[in-house]
């Protein structure tokens, strides 16, 4: 690999002219890109196959390099692969078509099924704050709102009985979105036992269903702060917001079967595409599913 590799750079500046630092930088990343095969005990470059080199991009990102230096190191492959075929020298381009890591979309931070077990039973619910807090968790993971459309729900929003929430959306789209039963309990548990205890403290009191101890609406803020205490209170170590608990939502939905349309209905995502990012989320169903549905898996 290493003659081939020196093959190429000659090719590089006596054929297509290059300058001699774009030369060192397509040196440095094939030679990190060759040491990287070598460890994995490819001998050869007909050995490589697509996986390895998607691995190899992998393993850069876990490493902290950005979009832009792994985008680089992609072209940096791709030409040397370009090359061999060319000149004859690689049966199978395994490099044709792959995408710019640069197109790569950055995986939203999700919890675990368990994670969120924890902290949704974290708030103690003995108190008016726990009952409320309680009900906001439930909320967030039952119906996947955004953090402002949660503060902005009102009374009149939540349909016990059809067992849905009407909700205000970006560019002031109104979206329905089903809610569970043991979401509405714990909405109903605090608007019997806690909300009514903040309430009484403004009048009149405000048409938002989750209040401050003050009886103000709450803020986006103030129930990010929330999520990020309990959060550090049941050992969960990620870097949580409200957010994740929305892509938690969508990641979980999609793992046991939702289809994407839905969930795209449900988070309110104007274009699918937003939404297709959750399919890279969980590789296990994935693969689950070609092995169930492909002819030949």
């Amino acid at each position: 690999m290493q003659f081939l590799l020196d093959q190429f750079m000659d090719h590089l500046v006596l054929e297509r002219g290059l300058s001699e630092n774009t030369r060192l930088a397509y040196g440095h990343d094939l030679a990190v890109f060759l040491a990287f095969m070598i460890r994995r005990g490819r001998s050869g470059i007909q050995d490589i196959q697509r996986r390895d080199v998607l691995d190899f991009l992998m393993d850069g990102k876990k490493q902290g390099l950005a979009a832009s230096s792994l985008a680089r190191h992609m072209v940096a492959v791709k030409v040397f692969f370009r090359y061999l075929s060319g000149e004859g020298l690689l049966a199978v381009n395994v490099t044709d078509a792959m995408e710019s890591p640069r197109l790569w979309k950055i995986l939203p931070p999700t919890l675990s099924v368990a994670e969120v077990d924890r902290l949704l039973a974290a708030p103690d619910v003995r108190t008016p704050r726990g009952l409320r807090d309680r009900a906001i968790f439930e909320t967030f993971y039952a119906t996947g709102l955004r953090v402002s459309e949660l503060a902005a729900l009102t009374l009149g929003a939540v349909h016990a009985d059809a067992e849905y929430v009407r909700c205000i959306g970006k560019g002031e789209k109104e979206r329905v979105v089903p809610i569970g039963r043991r979401a509405l309990e714990a909405i109903q548990a605090w608007l019997a036992r806690g909300r009514c205890v903040y309430a009484r403290r403004v009048c009149p009191p405000p048409e938002e269903i989750f209040l401050s101890r003050l009886g103000t609406p709450l803020n986006r803020t103030t129930i990010w702060r929330h999520i990020k205490a309990y959060a550090v209170q049941v050992g969960i170590r990620k870097r949580i917001s409200p957010h994740m608990l929305r892509h938690s939502f969508a990641s979980h939905l999609l793992a046991n079967g939702a289809s994407l349309r839905s969930i795209q209905e449900m988070l309110g995502h104007a274009d699918i595409s937003t939404t297709q990012i959750y399919t890279h989320v969980d590789q296990n169903r994935l693969q689950s599913v070609h092995r169930q549905f492909h002819p030949r898996a």
